[in-house]
């Protein structure tokens, strides 16, 4: 149906009732809500489902963007009007419905970092999936935004029958208790969480170590996007002539990052690799217009990653109701 000004004033006044249009006193007496609808968001990738689900958000201060001048990233923020010196990120976690496998890539910050996050499992629960319906929990990297989900609120695993499939490098560098000994005091506690998030799984033996290349399942493949951390890795959807990749860390901050890939973020262990990898990524999805899924991407964390003059930008998703 194509709409005029006529059929819309007619039509739709008639359709939307004179009560609303002239303002509804129920309405106005209803209690606020306090939050938002489900954070869970379908996308078709050929025969598969992806959901995005949606752990919260939190306001990252441009300090932790040691590259970025200020007053330049501040520009920034006011031009997209947002409040200065602080970044708004969102965390997200991915469930690939492969109609054979469900795959879970992340699973947000649990009870780890702050009263603003942590929606995740209330995500998954009111999409209607049972944890232990899980086959493969696939991990970007171990950070606890990403691994806070993996213990349910008893300390138990939450997800019993899912294969973990993780980066070797990552394992290797988030539980070397020497590493950790050197690590400076702020940066310990990452340790800590990784250590007591990630052991339950290692200890159930039902660990698959994943590199660049390889299958995850079938129209699932790893690449490797190390410098984040040691073992960061994304992963490719694909089925049929469709594609989503889903990209873990590439970026902290929309407003910053993809107008100055060369800002990296405290997070970044190795930061020139991190940099370098972000670089690599933006060009590649760019130029093959690949859409890609974020962790920091605001939700539902899909769209297309496109050139602005010599930097680049982010064309969100268009949402779609079905």
């Amino acid at each position: 149906m194509s709409l005029d000004r006529r059929s819309f004033v007619v039509g739709g006044a008639a359709g939307l009732g004179g009560a609303y249009l002239l303002g509804s006193s129920a309405w106005a007496k209803a209690a606020l809500s306090g939050h938002q609808v489900i954070g869970a968001y379908r996308h078709k990738v050929g025969s598969f489902e992806v959901v995005a689900l949606n752990d919260g958000a939190i306001d990252l201060p441009i300090a932790m963007f040691p590259a970025a001048p200020p007053d330049e990233a501040n520009k920034l923020l006011e031009f997209r009007s947002l409040p200065k010196d602080k970044s708004p990120t969102a965390i997200n976690a991915f469930l690939v419905n492969t109609g054979d496998k469900l795959i879970l890539i992340d699973s947000g910050s649990g009870k780890l970092m702050g009263p603003t996050l942590g929606d995740f499992a209330a995500n998954l629960a009111a999409f209607g999936v049972n944890p232990a319906s899980i086959d493969i929990v696939a991990m970007t990297h171990l950070h606890p935004d990403h691994f806070g989900g993996l213990l349910n609120a008893d300390g138990k695993i939450a997800f019993p029958n899912a294969q973990f499939v993780v980066s070797e490098a990552d394992v290797k560098f988030w539980l070397d208790e020497n590493i950790a000994a050197k690590a400076p005091a702020d940066g310990k506690p990452f340790f800590d969480m990784a250590r007591a998030n990630v052991t339950p799984y290692l200890a159930a033996k039902n660990v698959r170590f994943i590199a660049d290349g390889q299958e995850v399942a079938p129209g699932v493949v790893a690449h490797s996007a190390a410098g984040h951390t040691p073992g960061h890795t994304m992963y490719r959807v694909t089925s049929g002539k469709d594609n989503l990749l889903i990209w873990g860390d590439i970026i902290h901050s929309y407003v910053l990052q993809f107008a100055h890939p060369e800002w990296g973020v405290a997070f970044d262990i190795d930061p020139a690799a991190a940099i370098a990898t972000r670089r690599r990524v933006f060009d590649m999805t760019a130029t093959e217009k690949l859409t890609i899924a974020g962790a920091h991407v605001p939700f539902p964390g899909i769209g297309h990653v496109v050139r602005a003059g010599v930097a680049y930008a982010l064309d969100p998703l268009f949402w779609a109701p079905a």
